[in-house]
């Protein structure tokens, strides 16, 4: 039975991304109980709105109290299984069904919309997880209009990103299976690690990739795309981007890096890396490269590193990369690294380098 609906909890600032969309089935995604009525009716309105989502690069799953199999059933029946990525239906609290999402994706709380007809599911997510924006299904109508639903672009990697994280459950799959060492799992993959020059067709997912990486910014700043376009065409900074692909397909572009580059010392600006990569050892190829081309420009290369809460993965790369602290700037750390022992490319990666 549906009950009276609260007001919408959203602690954050509505501009932030969704990343993914978590909808409940009775009574939100159709009409109807699907164990105790003879026939559920999907709410077509709502399919408009999944699908324009998914087109935006914005994933979707699932958080049901009901039977798996007849659920998914249903949902193959409506045409509308594959949209949904690691779907949890079960008889668990929902808190516990998204954290296991959440988990899944590798995604923050607060990249999560969670979308209910019962106040009493969304107020139970809400405690668990005050970041999750909980949404009951008077707020589906307006989905679309919502900044943080918006991107301000739609590229090719957040088309494919369906695509791209259902071939990381077959990574992820395969990886379990997997009885050799870790490195033999790695080389298995036949991953190609490319750098290139930012181009004008890469800056939107430039911006994307400064927007939506948060662990793994060094700054935590985000830049438009004007402001990247400009630095891109800058004599003084080098823009890189990097791509990866494996023998699952693409993950797309999932590194950038800016350095401003003077004629005696370069100095990292921005590193962020998709943490979709991390755990496939190519996290530092993007700093070895340019140690690399530093040392072969004969300059210092020094590093910003700016706290965010949520990003000391990076300062740890740093540092196991061989960076050492040499200055503080208020909340910045300056780092430096002598060029004198640069890390080694992985093995297992075949490099690609597009100047």
């Amino acid at each position: 039975m549906t009950t009276t609906a609260s007001p919408a909890r959203w602690p954050y600032t509505p501009e932030a991304p969704v990343k993914c969309v978590v909808w409940d089935l009775d009574d939100t995604l159709w009409d109807g109980t699907l164990l105790e009525d003879r026939t559920v009716t999907l709410r077509p309105a709502v399919v408009a709105v999944i699908r324009a989502l998914d087109s935006r690069g914005i994933l979707h799953s699932v958080s049901s109290r009901n039977d798996h199999s007849a659920a998914m059933a249903q949902l193959s029946a409506f045409g509308l299984d594959e949209y949904f990525l690691c779907p949890q239906i079960n008889w668990n609290p929902k808190s516990v069904s998204l954290r296991a999402i959440v988990e899944a994706l590798n995604i923050g709380f607060d990249a999560v919309a969670f979308v209910d007809d019962q106040a009493v599911e969304r107020d139970e997510v809400a405690s668990a997880h005050p970041q999750v924006r909980c949404l009951g299904v008077e707020t589906i109508p307006l989905m679309l209009d919502m900044p943080a639903f918006t991107p301000r672009f739609v590229t090719d990697d957040s088309r494919q990103r369906r695509a791209m994280m259902r071939a990381d459950t077959m990574r992820s799959a395969a990886e379990t299976e997997f009885t050799g060492p870790p490195d033999a799992f790695l080389a298995s993959l036949e991953m190609i690690f490319s750098i290139r020059r930012a181009r004008e067709e890469d800056l939107r997912r430039a911006e994307e990739l400064t927007i939506r990486t948060n662990q793994l910014n060094t700054s935590g700043r985000t830049y438009t795309y004007d402001e990247l376009s400009a630095l891109a065409r800058s004599p003084d900074h080098l823009l890189l981007v990097a791509g990866l692909e494996d023998r699952y397909g693409t993950y797309g572009t999932i590194g950038l890096t800016l350095a401003s580059c003077e004629a005696h010392r370069w100095t990292i600006r921005l590193l962020l890396m998709s943490c979709r990569v991390m755990d496939r050892g190519v996290g530092t190829m993007l700093l070895t490269h340019l140690m690399q081309r530093a040392r072969a420009a004969g300059a210092r290369l020094q590093a910003e590193f700016t706290p965010t809460g949520r990003n000391r993965m990076m300062f740890v790369t740093y540092r196991f990369s061989g960076f050492r602290p040499v200055d503080q700037r208020g909340a910045t750390t300056v780092l430096e690294h002598d060029l004198s022992d640069i890390p080694q490319f992985p093995p297992y990666v075949t490099l690609r380098i597009v100047d």
